[in-house]
C-alpha cells in the first residue's frame, strides 16, 4: 500500500509566483530557458537551468552548473524569493488546458502534492512503464544532491478515489493560494493550501489503501530521488527510517483526468519505395482508405492516420495483426513499428534510427502536415493516443513501453512547491 506524507513546502510569496515559476527542466534546451529568464533574476531556470548563469555553450553537466544552482537555491531563499512554510501539509494543485486549435476540450486535473515514500519505488508499490539512462539518473542525482532537496515534482497517477475526490471539491470550492495563466504554456495553474488536521489525516489514511501509484511524467527523478535517499540512509548511522529525505515530492492525480495526448512520427523517406508500392505493402495488414486533403485524426485505437503526397488515409490494423492478449503487442505504437517503420521502412531502432522523428500531439496534426510539405520529411503517421489504462496494466505485469510511447499535457508547473531533503 502507497505511503505518503505531508511536508513543509518551500514555495514563492504570492505576488511573485509568476516571476518564480517555470516549466519543467526537460521541456526546453538551454537557449530556451536563458531568453525565458531574461531580465528575471527570480526565475526558477536558475536553478533548475542553472547552465544559463554561464555564457551560452557552457555544458549542462559542468561540476560548476551544478555548484550554482545551490548556490542560486540559497540566494532565492536569502532574498526571500522562496520561504518554507512553517507547518507540514499537504498541497493541492489543478491545472487547466485548453487545446481547441489540435481538437482537444478546455479540462481541469486536480492533483494531490505529497511527499511520496522512496521505498515504495524501490519495492515497486510505485509502478514505473519506461526505461531510465544512467546518464540522465545521474544528473538528476547530482541535482538532488547538491540542493538537498526536490525542486520538481515526479507526475504520479492512482486509481480514483472517492474519499480523495471529496477532499479536493471541499478545497476546489475556496480560494486557491496561487491563480495564474503560465506565459509560455498557456495553462491556468492554481494551489490550495491543506492545513487541517483531519484532512491531512484523511488523505495520508486514504493513500494508504491503494495499492500502487503508477509514473505518469519524470521516471528520472523518480530514480534519482530515491537513490538519492539511499545513499543518506545508507551514510547516517542514526538513520531512523523517517527522516525527510526517505521521501520525494510528487503531485498525484486520479488517473480518469489525466490526458494523454499523441505521440506521432515522421519519416524522412520511404525505404526505396514509390508511393503506390508503399500503399500497396501497407494494405497487407491495414484496411487502407483515402481520407483527401483535409486533416484527418484517428478515431479510435488501432486506426492510424497517413499524411503522403497531400493525401490523408485511414488505416486500420487487421484483425489478426496483433496479440489483444499481450499488455505490449496490443500498443497502437507497437503495431504502427513492426508492421509499418519495421517491415516496411526498415527501421528496427526508434531511439537510434536518424530517419524518424516524433512530434507531441499539442503541436497538433498541422505540424506532421508542414514538416512533410516542405521536403523535411517524406511521409507522417498519426497515432490514437495510449490510454491511462494501458499505461497501468503495462505497469502491473512488469513490462516497460515501447520508446516514444505517451506524451502527458499539461506538463507540472515548478517552482509552486520546494521540498527540503533535511
Amino acid at each position: 500500500m502507497a505511503i505518503v506524507k505531508p511536508f513543509k513546502g518551500v514555495r514563492p510569496p504570492k505576488m511573485m509566483v509568476e516571476q518564480v515559476s517555470s516549466r519543467p527542466y526537460d521541456v526546453l534546451d538551454s537557449d530556451e530557458a536563458r531568453s525565458e529568464a531574461e531580465g528575471n533574476e527570480k526565475s526558477l531556470y536558475h536553478i533548475i537551468k542553472p547552465e544559463i548563469n554561464f555564457p551560452q555553450g557552457t555544458s549542462e553537466y559542468d561540476a560548476r552548473v551544478y555548484e550554482i544552482a545551490r548556490a542560486q537555491f540559497d540566494k532565492f531563499q536569502n532574498e526571500g524569493w522562496l520561504v518554507q512554510d512553517s507547518k507540514e501539509q499537504y498541497y493541492l494543485y489543478a491545472q487547466t488546458s485548453c487545446l481547441p486549435a489540435n481538437g482537444y476540450k478546455e479540462k481541469t486535473q486536480y492533483g494531490l502534492v505529497v511527499c511520496a515514500y522512496s521505498g515504495d519505488y524501490m519495492s515497486g508499490v510505485i509502478k514505473k512503464h519506461e526505461l531510465t539512462r544512467a546518464d540522465k539518473e545521474e544528473d538528476r542525482m547530482k541535482h538532488v544532491r547538491v540542493n538537498d532537496a526536490n525542486i520538481e515534482p515526479v507526475f504520479l497517477a492512482y486509481p480514483d478515489n472517492d474519499v480523495l475526490n471529496a477532499v479536493t471539491d471541499k478545497y476546489a470550492s475556496g480560494e486557491p493560494e496561487y491563480d495564474f495563466v503560465g506565459d509560455v504554456d498557456g495553462f491556468r495553474h492554481r494551489l490550495w493550501c491543506i492545513s487541517d488536521p483531519c484532512d491531512i489525516d484523511v488523505i495520508t489514511k486514504e493513500f494508504g489503501k491503494i495499492p500502487a501509484l503508477y509514473i505518469a511524467d519524470g521516471h528520472h527523478r523518480s530514480a534519482a530521488a530515491a537513490l538519492v535517499g539511499a545513499e543518506k540512509a545508507k551514510n547516517n548511522p542514526y538513520h531512523r527510517g523517517d527522516e525527510e529525505y526517505n521521501y520525494f515530492m510528487a503531485v498525484c492525480f486520479p488517473a480518469s483526468q489525466l490526458t494523454i495526448l499523441d505521440y506521432n512520427r515522421v519519416v524522412k523517406d520511404l525505404n526505396g519505395l514509390t508511393s503506390e508500392q508503399f500503399l500497396s505493402a501497407l494494405s497487407v495488414n491495414f484496411l487502407v482508405e483515402n481520407k483527401g486533403a483535409d486533416e484527418y485524426r484517428p478515431a479510435e485505437l488501432h486506426e492510424f492516420s497517413l499524411y503522403l503526397d497531400g493525401q490523408w488515409y485511414s488505416l486500420k490494423a487487421k484483425e489478426g495483426t496483433f496479440n489483444s492478449e499481450d499488455p505490449i503487442d496490443v500498443l497502437d505504437v507497437s503495431i504502427s513499428s513492426k508492421l509499418i517503420l519495421d517491415d516496411i521502412l526498415g527501421i528496427k531502432d526508434l531511439r537510434r534510427d536518424k530517419r524518424i522523428d516524433f512530434v507531441g500531439g499539442i503541436r497538433g496534426l498541422g505540424e506532421l502536415r508542414r514538416r512533410v510539405d516542405n521536403g523535411e520529411m517524406r511521409m507522417a503517421l498519426a497515432l490514437y493516443p495510449v490510454t491511462m489504462s494501458q499505461i497501468m496494466t503495462v505497469a502491473d505485469t512488469g513490462n516497460i513501453m515501447p520508446p516514444k510511447a505517451t506524451w502527458f499535457e499539461p506538463k507540472l508547473r515548478s517552482g509552486l512547491v520546494i521540498h527540503k531533503l533535511s
